[in-house]
This record gives C-alpha cells, structure tokens and sequence, in this order.
C-alpha cells in the first residue's frame, strides 16, 4: 500500500516533578533542602530510513505520545529523563504544522533527524530555588508540559527525472526498459496508481534516479482523477521528462496532450512550470509518428523533442545521456523558500508583551505562553510555591497593567481554567 499523506497528533512528554526534600540526618545540624530536579520529557523526533518508500507505517498512528520525565528524589536525587520516540519516515518527507501551513521540516537525506516536539524540562527540586538569603525554601517545581503539535507528513518522492504525461503514453513501459524497475503495465488507463522509481546506469557508470509519475488527466489540479497525487511528486524532480503519444494511439491529439498537462502544471504551481522540461516522443514505431511529430514541432519549435520507442528499446541512449548532462548542468535546487519555513518567522517582536489581558463576562483572563506554562509547574499546595507564582506575575507586569486596565482588588482573575481573586 502506498501512502504519501498523513495527519497525526504528536505529543512530547511532561518533565518530571521537581522534590521538596530536606535532609534527615543524625549526626548533620540543620540539615537542609536535599530535593532532586525531575528528569526531562521525551521528545518526538523524525528519522530518515532509506528502506522506507511509504508513509503506510504511519496510516494507524494518529496520536504519538512520548513518557514522562521521572520524577526528582530526595538525597538531590535527579530523575531519569524519558525515552525520545523515534519516528521513521522516508527520504522526501516534509512535515507541515497543521495550524499554521508552514514546513517545520523536509527531511531529505538518509539518517537526517529533527525534533519535532519537544519534551518539557524537568521541575527544579528545592535544593535548587537555596539562596543565601533562603537557605531552606520549602517549595518546588512541577515539570514543564511537553509540547502538543498537529501535523501533516507530506511525501514527495525524490527523483532527478520525473516522467509526466497523460495515462497510457509508455511512461511504465520507459521506465521499465532503462531500468530494473519493474512497474505494472497493462493495456488500460491508470495502471500506475503510484511512484514508481528506477536507477539508470549510463555506460560512463553515470546514474540518476527516474520516477514514473501517475497520469493525469485534464482537471488535476484541481483534484479531478489523480489529481494533485502525481503534481505533488513531480515537484520534488529537477527535470520533467514529459512523455508524448506522438502516434495517437488512444485517438488523442499529441499537441492538445500536450497543452492540458502544460496547463495542469502551471495551474499548480509557478515553481513547477518553470522546471527544465524535455519532449519524449513516444511510439516512433507506430503509423501516424511523424506526421504529428512534423506538426508539434511546427507549433513548439524552441522545445527539446527526443524520439524513441519504448517497446522496442530504440533512441534511449541519446535521451538518457541527455537527461544526466543536463542534470549536471542545473544542479540541486530548494523545493521551498525560506519564508515558508516556520523556522524564519518572527512571532514575537521586542516590544510586544509576552501575554494578553481581556475582559469576557466580568472576569480578567490572562493569555500567554509563558504565563500558562508558569502556572502549570506551580505547586500550588506549598505557600512559598504560589508567593513565587505571585512574584513572577508582579515582575511581568501583569498587577501593573490590570491597574491600569481599572481592575480592582476582589477582582477574578482567569488562567487556562483555574480563576483567582486579584490582590493587590
């Protein structure tokens, strides 16, 4: 089963819980704090493995959980940090944030990793909040929450020459005459449901890789038939090697196939379109070639047209030597921009404050990342846990601003769904 789209849940593990400790021993005065930090979540991590080709591992697991962080001991005892899970996946795939739309990651080379989902930090043991000042705080951290992310996985086959063109042109039939592919061919249209790939071995021991791409059909770009199933593969290749029925076999016209592919790709994407783009005259065999091959020549002059016979293994050198000296020339390129990677936008800026304060039906509720994640590795059982809690809203400024806002003492206060009175 071939699968090249997913949608999944990821979820990081949470850090262990930070101890509240003090040492107990006979002949050691006034002992001390002695609580261990909490081990660290484990993350989520992506893995290229070459001897994947699909994505069909992935098809049952819509939720990825990671362990929680061992909890801190006392004796400074630190927690065992949690296992990362690794998802393997293969070469081509791009991993998208569903709630945004922009690529985290495209992994593209064998034993390429990358977090995706990070696991929380473990909470700080007593020990560590001693001070100088406080040499004995009784209070300590919960872990920080692993992250929760929704995401795509994109699968784009990775091949130097994509073969497109209209169902039953010989892209199989080509494929399987250069290579040790062994694509199913049959005498009916959509034969091939899905990639398939092939090593070609020149006789200078030059190679490339050469994808035979499912057949469209007018429309595909707009979903009809196979739809954006073969533009999304034909993206990743660095040339379109477009194959041509230029006998009109099945009754069709070689330019007008022609042009609705063209027209297909370009309505897809403008990245596409301009990819180098080689004529394979198919069929050279059949009555009716070079006529037809006489008028698309006529009306596409400036095109490179190689002609050949797929079946009977004639004019193939000439093409695929071609192919490889041209795939010098252009070498590799981006398949994406650098604006649409997350990892190049700017979320937050200098001035702007890390949190929101809005009023919804009488009650102050406070948003924000750093907020949220202050209040869930709070212990909110020791006093000195929520005094702290207390201090660190005071040194965001959010008493400042609540005031300012006309917020009065009594007052609630909302944080996720736990509500507070306000206190000046």
């Amino acid at each position: 089963m071939f699968i090249d789209e997913v949608k999944m849940k990821l979820v990081a593990g949470k850090g262990g819980d930070g101890c509240t400790s003090f040492r107990r021993e006979k002949y050691v005065p006034m002992g001390g704090p002695d609580g261990g930090s909490g081990g660290k979540g484990g993350d989520i991590v992506f893995l290229v493995d070459d001897s994947l080709t699909t994505l069909v591992d992935l098809k049952f697991h819509k939720i990825m959980k990671a362990d929680k962080g061992e909890n801190g001991k006392g004796k400074n005892m630190r927690g065992k940090n949690a296992s990362d899970v690794i998802i393997k996946v293969p070469a081509g795939t791009t991993i998208y944030d569903e709630d945004t739309g922009l690529v985290i990651v495209d992994l593209t080379k064998n034993g390429e990793s990358f977090v995706v989902a990070h696991g929380g930090r473990g909470g700080r043991g007593n020990t560590a909040f001693a001070t100088h000042e406080k040499p004995a705080p009784s209070f300590s951290e919960l872990g920080e929450p692993g992250e929760i992310r929704y995401i795509k996985c994109e699968l784009k086959v990775i091949a130097d020459v994509g073969l497109v063109g209209m169902p039953s042109v010989g892209k199989s039939t080509l494929l399987s005459s250069v290579s040790a592919a062994n694509p199913k061919i049959a005498a009916y249209h959509f034969t091939t449901l899905s990639p398939n790939l092939g090593v070609v071995t020149l006789k200078d021991r030059r190679t490339f890789i050469l994808a035979d791409l499912p057949g469209m059909i007018e429309g595909a770009s707009e979903g009809v038939g196979l739809g954006t199933k073969f533009l999304k593969h034909a993206s990743r290749t660095r040339i379109l090697a477009h194959v041509i029925d230029m006998a009109g076999t099945e009754g069709r016209e070689p330019i007008k196939d022609y042009e609705i592919i063209r027209k297909e790709i370009v309505s897809y994407s403008d990245a596409l379109a301009k990819k180098k783009e080689i004529i394979v005259a198919n069929k050279m065999d059949m009555p009716g070639f070079e006529e037809n091959l006489k008028k698309f020549k006529g009306k596409y002059p400036d095109k490179e047209i190689f002609s050949i016979s797929a079946m009977n293994h004639e004019g193939l050198e000439p093409l695929l030597t071609h192919l490889r000296d041209v795939l010098d020339e252009i070498g590799e390129e981006k398949l994406y921009q650098d604006e649409e990677y997350e990892s190049t936008i700017v979320y937050k800026f200098q001035n702007e404050k890390p949190y929101t304060i809005t009023k919804e039906d009488g009650i102050w509720v406070l948003k924000g990342e750093e907020i949220e994640k202050l209040f869930k590795m709070t212990r909110f059982t020791e006093d000195e846990a929520v005094t702290r809690f207390a201090r660190k809203l005071k040194g965001m400024g959010i008493d400042d601003e609540l005031e300012r806002l006309g917020a009065k003492p009594g007052d609630e206060v909302q944080i996720l769904d736990y509500i507070f009175e306000w206190k000046e």
